[in-house]
């Protein structure tokens, strides 16, 4: 279909069909662009030819299809796939070709990729990406980096998979600003995914006063200084279930919360609340802390304290009197 904004429709290579590939893939072939696609899921990639996206067998065939300068998209996990994937595409570009990692890879690795695509008249842009599972629907926010040229090129797929041509998409720098961006923006994130369930955990802590806690979340996403998205997704959370009892209190990190503190600490910023969040998610997984089992211990040895024995039952105090 034509859009009023840009009739230009594009040819684009796509790599990796997971949840977030497929849907990116989905909202491009909605929009008109034509896809040729690779996954090592078969079952994935059948699924986007259903759709009208072209399968290939391999990323040499990918790149055999797409005509040149071609344009090849990644969308697979960070670390190794991510590493793997490129070693595989980048012998099959040619010079002025581009190829471009949509993933959290971390954005060294992206600064890194970007001089060696360079040296053969490759072409790199780093683009992170957010929305999620919902981005297919609402489309996504993204934050490109590298040449501007490219960039200008890669616009028509930029302003279809963002939620308007207009916004919610940026170049914001050179080769790794991207993927630098999303890194902050992520840790951003952690602060404040932590402080509405610090929030909500002193709501529920007030027996006495037997608050409905879906009400409240619904209530403050109107009107209020602390409406968001996530608050929007608080909500509907609290909404189906405000006592969570499915939901097992151990918390996965993706690994960009870390980088973006230790960047802090490289840069001598302070970034106390993102610096907590995470360090709060690596609490989360210790149902048995030896730390706090050490804290306990200790009480007891400078002030006689009572601890808990290993079956919640007070145990003997020691110590001053």
């Amino acid at each position: 279909m034509e859009s009023a904004n840009h009739p230009t429709r594009m040819q684009l290579g796509l790599i990796g069909l997971g949840r977030m590939g497929a849907n990116m893939a989905t909202r491009l072939l909605h929009a008109g662009h034509e896809l040729f696609v690779y996954d090592i899921d078969t079952d994935a990639a059948s699924s986007m030819a259903e759709r009208g996206a072209t399968v290939a067998s391999s990323p040499a065939e990918l790149a055999s299809l797409l005509p040149q300068p071609r344009h090849v998209w990644i969308m697979v996990p960070a670390g190794a796939p991510t590493q793997l994937t490129v070693e595989a595409i980048a012998p099959q570009l040619d010079q002025d070709d581009a190829l471009i990692d949509g993933g959290n890879s971390r954005y060294t690795d992206s600064v890194q990729r970007a001089a060696e695509l360079a040296s053969r008249g490759v072409h790199f842009l780093d683009v992170g990406t957010s929305g999620g599972i919902w981005g297919s629907r609402e489309g996504y926010c993204l934050m490109v980096g590298g040449d501007h040229a490219v960039v200008q090129r890669l616009r028509p797929v930029l302003e279809d998979l963002a939620p308007a041509p207009d916004r919610g998409w940026a170049h914001v720098g050179p080769p790794g600003a991207g993927h630098f961006t999303k890194m902050v923006h992520n840790g951003i994130e952690y602060g404040l995914m932590q402080a509405y369930a610090e929030g909500f955990a002193i709501l529920k802590a007030r027996k006495d006063m037997d608050l409905d806690l879906a009400a409240i979340a619904e209530v403050w996403r109107h009107g209020s200084v602390v409406r968001s998205w996530l608050l929007d997704l608080t909500a509907s959370v609290l909404a189906a279930d405000a006592d969570l009892a499915g939901v097992a209190p151990y918390v996965e990190d993706s690994g960009e919360g870390r980088w973006t503190v230790a960047e802090a600490i490289e840069l001598n910023v302070p970034a106390p609340v993102i610096t907590l969040s995470l360090i709060q998610r690596l609490r989360s997984r210790q149902p048995d802390s030896y730390g706090d089992r050490l804290l306990a211990a200790l009480r007891r040895e400078f002030g006689g304290h009572a601890v808990r024995g290993a079956q919640g039952h007070d145990g003997p105090t020691t110590g001053p009197s």
